[in-house]
Protein backbone atom coordinates (compact mmCIF):
# COMPACT_ATOMS: atom_id res chain seq x y z
CA UNK A 1 0.00 0.00 0.00
CA UNK A 2 0.83 3.85 -0.19
CA UNK A 3 2.19 5.58 1.95
CA UNK A 4 0.08 7.04 4.15
CA UNK A 5 -0.08 9.94 7.28
CA UNK A 6 -2.52 9.95 10.04
CA UNK A 7 -2.96 12.70 12.29
CA UNK A 8 -3.77 12.26 15.40
CA UNK A 9 -3.87 13.77 19.29
CA UNK A 10 -0.11 13.95 20.90
CA UNK A 11 -0.39 11.51 24.41
CA UNK A 12 3.11 10.48 24.99
CA UNK A 13 5.93 12.35 23.25
CA UNK A 14 8.53 10.19 21.34
CA UNK A 15 9.67 8.04 18.33
CA UNK A 16 8.65 4.51 17.30
CA UNK A 17 9.29 2.18 14.46
CA UNK A 18 8.10 -1.59 14.00
CA UNK A 19 5.43 -3.70 12.72
CA UNK A 20 1.41 -2.88 13.46
CA UNK A 21 0.16 -5.50 16.08
CA UNK A 22 -4.06 -4.86 15.99
CA UNK A 23 -5.43 -5.59 20.32
CA UNK A 24 -8.47 -7.49 19.72
CA UNK A 25 -11.20 -5.39 21.01
CA UNK A 26 -12.37 -5.59 24.34
CA UNK A 27 -15.90 -5.69 24.33
CA UNK A 28 -18.47 -8.04 25.03
CA UNK A 29 -21.44 -8.88 23.57
CA UNK A 30 -24.32 -8.83 26.83
CA UNK A 31 -26.98 -11.31 25.96
CA UNK A 32 -30.50 -10.29 27.54
CA UNK A 33 -32.19 -12.99 29.17
CA UNK A 34 -35.52 -12.72 31.19
CA UNK A 35 -37.40 -14.55 33.70
CA UNK A 36 -34.39 -15.48 35.65
CA UNK A 37 -33.97 -16.41 39.63
CA UNK A 38 -33.15 -12.64 40.64
CA UNK A 39 -31.54 -14.32 44.29
CA UNK A 40 -29.35 -16.57 41.99
CA UNK A 41 -28.04 -13.45 39.52
CA UNK A 42 -27.65 -11.15 42.90
CA UNK A 43 -25.31 -13.64 44.02
CA UNK A 44 -23.17 -13.69 40.64
CA UNK A 45 -22.96 -10.17 40.80
CA UNK A 46 -21.91 -10.09 44.53
CA UNK A 47 -19.23 -12.67 43.54
CA UNK A 48 -18.07 -10.91 40.21
CA UNK A 49 -17.58 -7.59 42.68
CA UNK A 50 -15.74 -9.15 45.12
CA UNK A 51 -13.55 -10.78 42.32
CA UNK A 52 -13.56 -7.63 39.97
CA UNK A 53 -11.95 -6.09 43.08
CA UNK A 54 -9.31 -9.01 43.72
CA UNK A 55 -8.02 -7.78 40.24
CA UNK A 56 -7.95 -4.42 40.47
CA UNK A 57 -6.27 -4.65 44.16
CA UNK A 58 -3.33 -7.10 41.88
CA UNK A 59 -3.12 -3.72 39.35
CA UNK A 60 -2.88 -1.72 41.82
CA UNK A 61 -0.27 -3.16 43.09
CA UNK A 62 1.66 -4.13 40.11
CA UNK A 63 0.92 -0.07 38.99
CA UNK A 64 2.80 0.88 42.34
CA UNK A 65 5.83 -0.70 41.25
CA UNK A 66 5.68 1.38 37.97
CA UNK A 67 3.73 4.32 38.72
CA UNK A 68 4.10 7.67 40.55
CA UNK A 69 1.78 7.62 43.23
CA UNK A 70 -0.73 9.69 42.01
CA UNK A 71 -0.80 8.14 38.50
CA UNK A 72 -1.10 4.49 40.54
CA UNK A 73 -4.21 6.16 42.50
CA UNK A 74 -6.14 6.03 38.95
CA UNK A 75 -6.65 2.21 40.53
CA UNK A 76 -8.06 3.54 43.85
CA UNK A 77 -10.99 5.18 41.68
CA UNK A 78 -11.21 1.89 40.12
CA UNK A 79 -12.02 0.56 43.76
CA UNK A 80 -13.89 2.97 44.57
CA UNK A 81 -16.21 2.68 41.03
CA UNK A 82 -16.94 -1.24 42.31
CA UNK A 83 -17.92 -0.09 45.43
CA UNK A 84 -19.85 2.68 44.53
CA UNK A 85 -23.62 2.05 46.07
CA UNK A 86 -25.88 3.45 43.67
CA UNK A 87 -24.11 1.81 40.82
CA UNK A 88 -24.62 -2.04 42.55
CA UNK A 89 -28.16 -0.75 43.96
CA UNK A 90 -29.07 0.14 40.31
CA UNK A 91 -28.09 -3.23 38.92
CA UNK A 92 -29.65 -5.45 42.03
CA UNK A 93 -32.93 -3.42 41.52
CA UNK A 94 -32.90 -3.86 37.98
CA UNK A 95 -32.65 -7.92 38.50
CA UNK A 96 -35.46 -8.11 41.40
CA UNK A 97 -38.22 -5.89 39.50
CA UNK A 98 -37.65 -6.99 36.00
CA UNK A 99 -36.15 -10.60 36.63
CA UNK A 100 -33.46 -10.00 34.18
CA UNK A 101 -30.30 -11.31 34.05
CA UNK A 102 -26.99 -10.08 35.82
CA UNK A 103 -25.13 -9.32 32.60
CA UNK A 104 -27.85 -7.16 30.82
CA UNK A 105 -28.61 -5.07 34.07
CA UNK A 106 -24.58 -4.61 34.65
CA UNK A 107 -24.45 -3.39 31.19
CA UNK A 108 -26.97 -0.81 31.10
CA UNK A 109 -25.85 0.95 34.95
CA UNK A 110 -22.72 0.43 33.85
CA UNK A 111 -23.35 2.74 30.43
CA UNK A 112 -26.18 5.00 31.79
CA UNK A 113 -23.08 5.93 34.38
CA UNK A 114 -20.62 6.49 31.78
CA UNK A 115 -22.83 8.49 29.54
CA UNK A 116 -23.82 10.60 32.50
CA UNK A 117 -20.15 11.41 32.89
CA UNK A 118 -18.84 11.27 29.36
CA UNK A 119 -22.15 14.38 28.81
CA UNK A 120 -20.84 16.72 31.96
CA UNK A 121 -18.54 19.64 30.72
CA UNK A 122 -16.27 19.38 32.73
CA UNK A 123 -13.09 18.14 30.67
CA UNK A 124 -11.54 16.06 33.33
CA UNK A 125 -15.09 14.08 34.34
CA UNK A 126 -16.19 13.72 30.79
CA UNK A 127 -12.59 11.57 30.60
CA UNK A 128 -13.87 9.30 33.60
CA UNK A 129 -16.13 7.53 31.88
CA UNK A 130 -13.58 5.65 30.43
CA UNK A 131 -12.54 4.71 33.88
CA UNK A 132 -16.25 3.15 34.48
CA UNK A 133 -16.56 1.74 31.13
CA UNK A 134 -13.25 -0.15 31.67
CA UNK A 135 -14.94 -1.26 35.02
CA UNK A 136 -17.75 -2.48 33.32
CA UNK A 137 -15.73 -4.47 31.12
CA UNK A 138 -13.62 -5.93 33.76
CA UNK A 139 -16.71 -7.17 35.27
CA UNK A 140 -18.73 -8.55 31.90
CA UNK A 141 -15.23 -10.56 31.04
CA UNK A 142 -15.81 -12.48 34.98
CA UNK A 143 -19.53 -13.33 34.77
CA UNK A 144 -18.98 -14.87 31.11
CA UNK A 145 -15.54 -16.44 32.06
CA UNK A 146 -13.19 -14.51 28.98
CA UNK A 147 -9.95 -14.48 29.38
CA UNK A 148 -7.73 -10.74 29.62
CA UNK A 149 -5.93 -10.22 26.50
CA UNK A 150 -2.36 -11.70 26.83
CA UNK A 151 0.50 -9.70 24.52
CA UNK A 152 3.10 -11.86 26.84
CA UNK A 153 3.54 -13.97 23.26
CA UNK A 154 4.26 -11.41 21.49
CA UNK A 155 6.88 -13.47 18.54
CA UNK A 156 9.15 -9.61 18.52
CA UNK A 157 8.10 -5.89 19.74
CA UNK A 158 5.02 -4.02 17.68
CA UNK A 159 3.37 -1.31 17.63
CA UNK A 160 -0.23 -1.57 19.39
CA UNK A 161 -3.24 -0.66 17.75
CA UNK A 162 -6.72 -0.34 19.16
CA UNK A 163 -9.81 1.52 19.05
CA UNK A 164 -9.40 2.37 22.30
CA UNK A 165 -7.41 0.82 25.39
CA UNK A 166 -8.66 1.20 28.80
CA UNK A 167 -6.29 2.21 32.34
CA UNK A 168 -6.14 -1.56 32.94
CA UNK A 169 -4.73 -2.31 29.23
CA UNK A 170 -2.32 0.38 29.40
CA UNK A 171 -0.52 -0.08 32.87
CA UNK A 172 0.19 -4.04 31.64
CA UNK A 173 1.84 -3.03 28.44
CA UNK A 174 5.20 -4.16 28.68
CA UNK A 175 8.19 -2.24 27.12
CA UNK A 176 9.87 -4.67 26.54
CA UNK A 177 7.05 -5.95 23.46
CA UNK A 178 5.43 -2.72 23.04
CA UNK A 179 7.36 -0.23 21.12
CA UNK A 180 4.30 2.50 20.98
CA UNK A 181 0.35 2.33 20.91
CA UNK A 182 -2.11 4.53 18.27
CA UNK A 183 -5.82 4.41 19.21
CA UNK A 184 -9.02 5.74 17.20
CA UNK A 185 -10.45 7.20 20.43
CA UNK A 186 -9.42 9.10 23.43
CA UNK A 187 -7.94 12.28 23.94
CA UNK A 188 -4.81 14.09 26.12
CA UNK A 189 -6.37 14.07 29.52
CA UNK A 190 -7.57 10.70 29.73
CA UNK A 191 -6.09 8.61 32.14
CA UNK A 192 -4.74 6.20 29.44
CA UNK A 193 -2.97 9.16 28.28
CA UNK A 194 -1.77 9.75 31.91
CA UNK A 195 -0.42 6.75 32.30
CA UNK A 196 1.63 6.29 28.50
CA UNK A 197 3.14 9.34 29.81
CA UNK A 198 4.10 7.91 33.59
CA UNK A 199 5.01 4.56 31.95
CA UNK A 200 7.63 6.03 29.11
CA UNK A 201 5.79 4.19 26.16
CA UNK A 202 5.04 6.63 23.19
CA UNK A 203 1.53 7.09 22.57
CA UNK A 204 -0.48 8.87 19.63
CA UNK A 205 -4.63 8.59 20.72
CA UNK A 206 -7.76 10.10 18.66
CA UNK A 207 -6.69 8.82 15.12
CA UNK A 208 -10.10 8.34 14.46
CA UNK A 209 -11.80 5.98 11.69
CA UNK A 210 -8.64 5.90 9.35
CA UNK A 211 -7.21 4.04 12.00
CA UNK A 212 -9.34 0.84 10.93
CA UNK A 213 -8.22 0.48 7.14
CA UNK A 214 -4.39 -0.38 8.74
CA UNK A 215 -3.60 -3.94 7.99
CA UNK A 216 -2.53 -6.12 10.43
CA UNK A 217 1.95 -6.40 10.16
CA UNK A 218 2.28 -2.76 8.04
CA UNK A 219 4.89 -1.03 8.98
CA UNK A 220 4.66 1.89 11.20
CA UNK A 221 6.79 5.09 12.26
CA UNK A 222 5.08 6.80 15.67
CA UNK A 223 5.63 10.81 16.32
CA UNK A 224 4.44 10.79 19.88
CA UNK A 225 5.20 14.49 19.79
CA UNK A 226 4.00 15.25 16.95
CA UNK A 227 0.63 13.32 17.21
CA UNK A 228 1.47 11.54 13.77
CA UNK A 229 1.12 7.83 12.55
CA UNK A 230 3.02 7.39 9.39
CA UNK A 231 1.68 4.09 7.50
CA UNK A 232 4.07 1.93 5.15
CA UNK A 233 6.41 5.13 4.68
CA UNK A 234 8.84 5.44 1.69
CA UNK A 235 12.81 6.94 1.89
CA UNK A 236 11.73 10.20 1.86
CA UNK A 237 9.16 9.90 5.20
CA UNK A 238 11.59 7.49 6.73
CA UNK A 239 14.72 9.82 6.37
CA UNK A 240 12.84 13.15 7.75
CA UNK A 241 11.20 10.94 10.46
CA UNK A 242 14.85 9.70 11.72
CA UNK A 243 16.18 13.14 11.85
CA UNK A 244 13.53 14.14 13.97
CA UNK A 245 14.55 11.46 16.66
CA UNK A 246 17.91 12.11 15.82
CA UNK A 247 17.09 15.61 17.04
CA UNK A 248 15.04 14.91 20.11
CA UNK A 249 17.93 12.23 20.95
CA UNK A 250 20.57 14.73 21.00
CA UNK A 251 18.56 17.42 23.09
CA UNK A 252 18.15 14.38 25.48
CA UNK A 253 21.59 13.65 25.73
CA UNK A 254 22.76 17.32 26.35
CA UNK A 255 20.11 17.70 28.88
CA UNK A 256 21.31 14.48 30.75
CA UNK A 257 24.77 16.38 30.27
CA UNK A 258 23.45 19.43 32.34
CA UNK A 259 21.11 16.80 35.10
CA UNK A 260 23.91 16.72 37.41
CA UNK A 261 24.38 20.54 37.56
CA UNK A 262 22.30 22.70 40.61
CA UNK A 263 18.93 23.59 39.63
CA UNK A 264 19.03 27.28 40.52
CA UNK A 265 16.40 29.86 39.70
CA UNK A 266 16.66 33.10 37.75
CA UNK A 267 16.98 35.02 40.74
CA UNK A 268 19.54 32.77 42.53
CA UNK A 269 17.04 30.47 44.45
CA UNK A 270 18.90 27.02 45.10
CA UNK A 271 16.31 24.19 44.42
CA UNK A 272 16.95 20.62 45.66
CA UNK A 273 15.66 18.13 42.81
CA UNK A 274 14.53 14.92 45.13
CA UNK A 275 13.13 11.54 43.02
CA UNK A 276 10.02 9.46 44.44
CA UNK A 277 11.09 5.62 44.34
CA UNK A 278 9.87 2.04 45.35
CA UNK A 279 13.31 0.52 44.99
CA UNK A 280 16.70 0.50 44.18
CA UNK A 281 16.91 0.30 40.81
CA UNK A 282 14.61 3.74 40.81
CA UNK A 283 17.42 5.14 42.82
CA UNK A 284 20.13 4.40 40.43
CA UNK A 285 17.55 5.59 37.48
CA UNK A 286 16.98 9.14 39.71
CA UNK A 287 20.78 9.57 40.37
CA UNK A 288 20.82 8.81 36.35
CA UNK A 289 18.57 12.00 35.65
CA UNK A 290 20.05 14.46 38.08
CA UNK A 291 18.15 13.42 41.64
CA UNK A 292 19.94 14.88 44.82
CA UNK A 293 18.14 13.40 47.19
CA UNK A 294 14.97 10.60 47.82
CA UNK A 295 12.02 12.51 49.00
CA UNK A 296 10.21 9.71 49.43
CA UNK A 297 11.20 5.88 49.59
CA UNK A 298 7.96 3.67 49.58
CA UNK A 299 8.48 0.60 51.34
CA UNK A 300 5.10 -1.19 51.00
CA UNK A 301 6.52 -3.27 48.23
CA UNK A 302 7.95 -5.59 50.82
CA UNK A 303 4.83 -5.95 52.14
CA UNK A 304 2.49 -6.93 49.42
CA UNK A 305 1.52 -10.41 47.52
CA UNK A 306 3.09 -12.79 50.61
CA UNK A 307 1.66 -14.50 52.75
CA UNK A 308 4.04 -13.50 55.98
CA UNK A 309 5.63 -9.93 56.75
CA UNK A 310 9.19 -9.66 55.63
CA UNK A 311 11.87 -10.30 58.44
CA UNK A 312 14.36 -7.92 59.62
CA UNK A 313 17.30 -9.51 57.26
CA UNK A 314 14.91 -9.11 54.17
CA UNK A 315 14.27 -5.36 54.80
CA UNK A 316 17.62 -4.54 55.90
CA UNK A 317 19.07 -5.93 52.33
CA UNK A 318 16.02 -3.90 50.27
CA UNK A 319 17.21 -0.54 52.65
CA UNK A 320 20.68 -0.64 52.14
CA UNK A 321 20.70 -1.61 48.66
CA UNK A 322 19.13 2.03 48.18
CA UNK A 323 21.23 3.97 50.83
CA UNK A 324 24.55 2.32 48.98
CA UNK A 325 23.65 3.91 45.98
CA UNK A 326 22.51 7.72 47.57
CA UNK A 327 26.00 7.13 49.13
CA UNK A 328 25.53 11.20 51.65
CA UNK A 329 22.21 12.22 49.99
CA UNK A 330 19.60 12.54 51.95
CA UNK A 331 16.93 9.57 51.88
CA UNK A 332 13.47 9.95 53.36
CA UNK A 333 11.57 6.68 54.17
CA UNK A 334 8.07 5.66 54.13
CA UNK A 335 7.20 3.57 56.86
CA UNK A 336 4.33 1.02 55.19
CA UNK A 337 1.19 2.28 54.27
CA UNK A 338 -0.72 -0.59 54.18
CA UNK A 339 -4.35 -0.59 54.40
CA UNK A 340 -7.14 1.21 51.91
CA UNK A 341 -6.68 -0.57 48.70
CA UNK A 342 -3.18 -2.90 49.98
CA UNK A 343 -4.97 -5.85 51.84
CA UNK A 344 -2.81 -8.41 53.68
CA UNK A 345 -3.26 -11.55 53.96
CA UNK A 346 -1.36 -11.68 57.49
CA UNK A 347 -2.74 -8.92 58.94
CA UNK A 348 -6.70 -8.89 59.50
CA UNK A 349 -7.62 -5.49 58.74
CA UNK A 350 -11.55 -5.97 58.90
CA UNK A 351 -14.37 -3.88 57.14
CA UNK A 352 -14.73 -0.11 56.70
CA UNK A 353 -17.04 2.60 54.90
CA UNK A 354 -13.99 4.36 54.05
CA UNK A 355 -10.67 2.47 54.73
CA UNK A 356 -8.58 5.58 52.65
CA UNK A 357 -8.83 7.30 55.67
CA UNK A 358 -9.35 4.42 58.61
CA UNK A 359 -7.23 1.53 60.01
CA UNK A 360 -4.15 1.82 57.60
CA UNK A 361 -0.69 3.13 57.58
CA UNK A 362 0.59 4.53 61.13
CA UNK A 363 -2.44 3.42 62.67
CA UNK A 364 -1.84 -0.24 61.69
CA UNK A 365 1.96 -0.33 62.45
CA UNK A 366 1.02 1.31 66.23
CA UNK A 367 -1.24 -1.62 66.42
CA UNK A 368 1.17 -4.41 65.64
CA UNK A 369 4.48 -3.24 67.10
CA UNK A 370 6.28 -6.06 66.51
CA UNK A 371 5.77 -5.96 62.80
CA UNK A 372 6.56 -2.37 63.26
CA UNK A 373 9.79 -2.61 65.44
CA UNK A 374 10.91 -4.81 62.93
CA UNK A 375 10.73 -2.62 59.98
CA UNK A 376 12.08 0.27 62.33
CA UNK A 377 15.61 -1.73 63.65
CA UNK A 378 16.15 -2.82 59.71
CA UNK A 379 15.78 1.23 58.67
CA UNK A 380 17.97 2.31 61.78
CA UNK A 381 20.74 -0.61 61.18
CA UNK A 382 20.62 0.12 57.19
CA UNK A 383 20.68 3.97 57.50
CA UNK A 384 24.25 3.98 59.55
CA UNK A 385 26.91 5.92 57.97
CA UNK A 386 23.80 7.64 56.07
CA UNK A 387 21.76 10.18 55.85
CA UNK A 388 18.40 8.56 56.50
CA UNK A 389 14.91 10.33 57.65
CA UNK A 390 12.47 8.09 58.50
CA UNK A 391 8.43 9.78 57.85
CA UNK A 392 5.20 8.28 59.37
CA UNK A 393 2.57 7.98 57.08
CA UNK A 394 -1.39 9.38 57.63
CA UNK A 395 -0.83 11.19 60.90
CA UNK A 396 -3.56 12.38 62.16
CA UNK A 397 -2.70 13.09 65.75
CA UNK A 398 0.26 14.32 68.21
CA UNK A 399 -0.19 11.26 70.38
CA UNK A 400 0.75 9.25 67.19
CA UNK A 401 3.36 11.01 66.66
CA UNK A 402 4.34 10.27 70.01
CA UNK A 403 3.58 6.91 70.52
CA UNK A 404 5.44 6.42 67.07
CA UNK A 405 8.71 8.28 68.03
Amino acid sequence: MAAQILQGIPASPGFASGPCFWMASQEVEVQRVWGVDPAAEIARLDRALEEAGQQVQAVLREAGQKLKPEDAAIFEAHLLILQDPDLTDMVRSRIREERLNVEAAWADAVESYAQTLAGMENEYFAARAADVRDIGRRVLRILYHLPDVDLSRLAAPVVILARDLTPSDTVRLDKQRVLAFCTAEGGPTSHTAILAKSLGLHAVVGLGEGLAGVPSGAALLVDGGQGQLIVEPDDALRKGFEARRAGLQALRDAELLGAREPAVTLDGCRVEVAANIGGVEDARQALKNGAEAVGLFRTEFLYLDRQKAPDEAEQFEAYSAVMQVMADRPVVVRTMDIGGDKELPYLDLGREANPFLGYRAIRISLAEPEIFKVQLRALLRSGSGHDLRIMFPMIASLEEVRQAR
